[in-house]
């Protein structure tokens, strides 16, 4: 690991990542006022940023096992559809995000079923008020984009708990098991994140994901990398950018593009979309720019999007440290709400 300032302790919050996730299967979740499965129809996550990631995935993980929608929202509304059959999830470390508090006050007056999942704030006051379950996080995590796992670990027990997902418990020792080892290699500095980042210190990084997991895993990196790096990144998806995006690396440039195109693979994905990423890897290769491959590992879809979430977040910091940033302070965005609160 290269040298780095790292004020908030970032790079300690990301090797802790399996002890987040193994505290998390620990600690309380409140029960008392979930529904139960045949008294739903669709499934609601409200969340903004590094907790609505959250959100991303869930609807990743479980959307395609169960008969009901699974609908992220990211912003003030709150879908039309939400009622007394809709159970409600809002994720919001803090406890404070304006467009995530809003909403759920609709959610709320439409008497929907809300679990809320905050380390405290007004979200943790308003969540005792209007009765709904509430999981508790560790206050002590530095920021929310570290608290990936303490957000989204709950949300998935409370799905488990309704009998909505099985084989959680299997699958959250194996996203221990995977992360241990990744760790063990970032430590010993052999982890492939190291030499990824130092291609990313000198590029525009565009990041490839394939299907639901592929696009959390992309968007995450990117979302990382400006956060952490404070650097721009890109992000997009497989199959849709066959569609559109990779015309746009038949051009003809006067030089070298300064563009490093970043596939993330999993064993998961439709079998059609390895030829699309091959067919990519080529044109985007021809066109004088790197592209860098990354195979998740693990046992489970769960283990093989936490690999890649962490693969990405070290490979950010990484970018950070090279660049001379501490990846802790977001200090554009805390200007944005000194603004907005005015």
């Amino acid at each position: 690991m290269t040298t780095r300032p790292d004020s908030l302790g970032m790079q300690e919050a990301a090797l802790a990542l399996p002890d987040q996730i193994e505290e998390s299967m620990a600690r309380d979740l409140q029960t008392d006022h979930l529904p139960n499965a045949s008294d739903i129809d669709q499934l609601v996550v409200l969340g903004m940023g590094g907790s609505g990631i959250a959100g991303d995935i869930v609807k990743a993980i479980v959307g395609p096992r169960i008969s009901i929608p699974v609908v992220v929202s990211k912003g003030y509304e709150c879908p039309n559809f939400v009622g007394r059959r809709t159970l409600v999830m809002v994720v919001s470390f803090s406890g404070e995000t304006e467009e995530t508090l809003h909403a759920a006050a609709i959610a709320n007056e439409r008497n929907a079923h809300l679990l809320a999942v905050t380390c405290g704030g007004t979200l943790s006051r308003l969540a005792e008020e209007w009765q709904a379950s509430l999981s508790i996080v560790d206050a002590a995590i530095p920021m929310p984009r570290c608290a990936v796992g303490a957000m989204s670990v709950p949300l998935l027990r409370a799905l488990n708990s309704m009998r909505l997902l099985e084989g959680l418990e299997a699958d959250l020792e194996d996203v221990v098991n995977t992360l241990r080892n990744r760790c063990e290699r970032i430590r010993n500095g052999s982890d492939m994140s190291r030499s990824v980042g130092e291609s990313l210190a000198t590029h525009i990084p565009l990041v490839y994901g394939g299907g639901a997991l592929g696009e959390v895993a992309a968007v995450r990196f990117k979302n990382q990398l400006n956060e952490n790096a404070k650097t721009p990144a890109f992000c997009n998806v497989m199959p849709e950018t066959c569609h559109n995006e990779l015309a746009g690396w038949g051009a003809t440039h006067s030089g070298e593009p300064n563009i490093v195109a970043v596939q993330l693979r999993h064993t998961y994905e439709h079998p059609r979309l390895a030829p699309r990423f091959d067919f990519n890897e080529a044109v985007a290769g021809s066109d004088k720019s790197d592209v860098i491959t990354v195979w998740a590992e693990g046992n489970s879809e769960l283990a093989q999007l936490f690999d890649l979430i962490l693969f990405g977040d070290q490979t950010s910091l990484e970018v950070a440290a090279l660049l001379g940033q501490d990846p802790g302070p977001i200090d554009v965005l805390t200007q944005l709400k000194h603004r907005l609160a005015q």
